[in-house]
């Protein structure tokens, strides 16, 4: 068990792709935790889709355990240009008489995009400090932001680092700037390394010591250790992720959980070095595993409290708030067959990814399927691309939308997840939808094509802030159903791909929102009703109704298909039938026999509009409800 004073523990923050997992390996690779054979990019990055998509999914914690040597930083010998008022060395001088001490690292590589930003809140929670990462070619960004005042509001201590200063494009300077202007940083604080040469991180993790605090907490207190993390595996059962924060963690001893007070004995205990390496202990401070023979990853809360179950703390830990689903979809099998394999395969998914909701729902164009809930469309997309690839199916993604909240004329507040759960006009007092919070960080030139783009969002403008004379950050409020759309994509073309977002939620408010239901042949389809804002209702009914003109077979009889609000049709289109030549046989002769014949396919067809059936095929039902743009 180390001492809590040779403890550090910290994660590493920054926007996405700019170098934390590198920053992360070379960390393992200087402290000898992997050998330069094993060395390979992105060591903790375990799951196929991060190391094809080079992002970090989810936290990675490891334990590394490093000695400093006596000696000035290497940035400042390499000879490399230093910018004016900017120390290379950050102060990492070490007190004498600590230099030869052997300190017990705690490190949590933490995700980058904005989808899992409750992973980040986690992680904070687990540590005393953390690393702010800044590219030193693209300067701060917005995820940037969010995560540092996250940081800050979590109080932990700030290590900022400027990394990739080997690239010829590199402005280290103005990035500091940057840093000092949005994020109020000392100049004076900010550390300079590129990760993938190994430059300057020997200064880095000298820095750790010295300026992030060791945790506190004693070992005679009670145990109180925090779960921030869960997976399961198939062996072992549940295996809890913890942070003793008070006494010590033993093998072989019964634990309580506070919050749903179960209990169990420990029956394996360890750290991650970076493999799962057993001990038979853990102290205050220390970072580590646990596994108890626990079945259900349901019975373990992240931000819970583990206590010794005979002599329990009196308090929990204060833990974190459940991850909401904020983008829901309908996950559907191509074939209907596979309804039970997909099953299977989200209940195996969800064992290792708490945030993802699902439960069983029904289409009438697609059959049986489920409704999915996720964190973004990232989230989303990734979720859909693990379940085809280790369960070998082929899904059906409905497109994306949001819940929202409806306040009845009885006072009842309900949620709303589909336009099928929407009560009826007449029921209605208030339609409230979900607004978050948008910050763009762009070039100074895009800033009125992105304000322009964000008023037809329908957002509110807040304030602009320039980072730099030629970078500047906007922020908006805007419902988050304009969000998740296309807005990314659209500010990707605005910018030449040089913009950035991040937003979070803020609340419900009031609107004036509508449910769009689509009749075909004087039938309510409900697979195609969506709920728009009244403003866009007749662009969006129009579209709907084009695509399925396009989709629908001709009949022997004229079909409408429609749009409407409540009673109120706002558009239309309709398929001509189809028209049998029924005189073709009859060559001159008088014009009574063809008009006689004529009269009697009109009397058929009036018949047969009255009471044929329209066959929707699913590739309609797939072109609808497909996440393309609209024409």
């Amino acid at each position: 068990m180390t001492p809590t004073e040779r403890i550090r523990n910290f994660c590493i923050i920054a926007h996405i792709d700019h170098g934390k997992s590198t920053l992360a390996d070379q960390f393992l690779l200087r402290t000898g935790a992997i050998s330069p054979r094993e060395y390979r990019e992105q060591v903790l990055d375990d799951m196929d889709l991060e190391r094809e998509r080079g992002i970090t999914i989810q936290m990675h914690p490891v334990t590394i355990y490093y000695t400093p040597e006596n000696r000035s930083g290497d940035v400042a010998r390499s000879g490399e240009r230093q910018p004016v008022g900017v120390a290379r060395n950050g102060g990492c001088e070490l007190p004498a008489g600590l230099e030869a001490v052997s300190y017990e690292l705690n490190l949590i590589d933490t995700p980058g995009h904005a989808d899992f930003n409750y992973e980040v809140s986690r992680s904070l929670a687990a540590c005393e400090g953390a690393i702010l990462l800044v590219d030193a070619t693209q300067g701060v960004q917005a995820q940037t932001v969010h995560n540092a005042f996250l940081a800050m509001e979590a109080g932990l201590v700030i290590v900022p680092v400027v990394n990739k200063i080997d690239l010829p494009s590199a402005r280290p300077e103005e990035v500091v700037l940057e840093m000092e202007h949005s994020l109020a940083i000392d100049a004076s604080e900010v550390l300079f390394c590129s990760a993938k040469t190994g430059q300057g991180v020997d200064e880095v993790m000298r820095a750790i010591l010295e300026r992030v605090p060791p945790p506190s907490g004693t070992s005679t207190q009670p145990l109180r250790a925090l779960v921030f993390n869960s997976h399961f595996d198939s062996y072992r059962g549940v295996v809890v992720y913890v942070r003793i924060k008070e006494g010590v963690l033993r093998r072989g001893q019964r634990i309580r959980f506070m919050r749903s007070g179960r209990e169990y004995e420990v029956q394996e205990l360890g750290q991650f070095r970076p493999a799962m390496k057993p001990c038979d202990e853990l102290g205050p401070g220390q970072v580590g595993y646990l596994t108890a023979v626990i079945k259900n990853i349901q019975d373990v809360r992240i931000g819970d409290t583990v206590t010794d179950a005979r002599q329990p703390a009196a308090e929990p830990l204060p833990g974190y708030k459940e991850p909401k689903p904020m983008v829901y979809s309908g996950l559907y099998p191509v074939n209907n067959a596979d309804f039970e394999a997909l099953r299977e395969a989200l209940a195996r998914l969800s064992l290792n990814d708490s945030s993802f909701t699902w439960q069983p729902e029904t289409s009438e164009g697609l059959g049986f399927g489920f409704r999915c809930g996720f964190l973004g469309m990232l989230h989303r997309e990734i979720i859909q691309e693990r379940i085809e690839r280790e369960s070998g199916l082929e899904l059906v993604h409905t497109a994306p939308n949001v819940t929202y909240e409806i306040v009845k004329r009885n006072g009842e507040v309900i949620q709303v997840q589909t336009p099928q759960d929407v009560p009826d006009a007449g029921q209605i007092a208030e339609f409230r939808e979900p607004i978050v919070r948008v910050n763009f960080i762009v070039p100074a030139e895009n800033i009125g094509a992105i304000m322009q783009l964000c008023v037809e969002k329908r957002g509110t403008f807040v304030r602009t802030e320039y980072l730099s004379p030629t970078r500047a950050m906007l922020v908006f409020e805007m419902p988050l159903a304009e969000v998740i759309y296309d807005l990314y994509d659209k500010l990707k073309s605005i910018t030449h791909g040089y913009g950035t977002m991040d937003y979070e939620f803020i609340g419900y408010r009031p609107a004036d929102l509508v449910k769009l239901d689509i009749l075909v042949h004087g039938k309510r389809v409900d697979a195609l009703s969506t709920i728009v804002h009244r403003s866009q209702a007749e662009r969006r009914g129009r579209a709907l109704v084009r695509k399925l003109r396009r989709e629908i077979a001709r009949h022997q009889f004229e079909i409408a298909i429609q749009a409407a609000i409540g009673s109120r049709v706002i558009a239309r289109e309709t398929i001509a039938p189809l028209r049998k030549n029924v005189t073709a046989k009859c060559y001159g002769g008088d014009i009574t026999r063809k008009r006689k014949l004529w009269a009697r396919q009109a009397e058929g067809k009036k018949r047969l509009k009255q009471v044929g059936q329209v066959e929707i095929p699913q590739e309609a039902f797939l072109a609808v409800l497909s996440d393309e743009e609209e024409d």
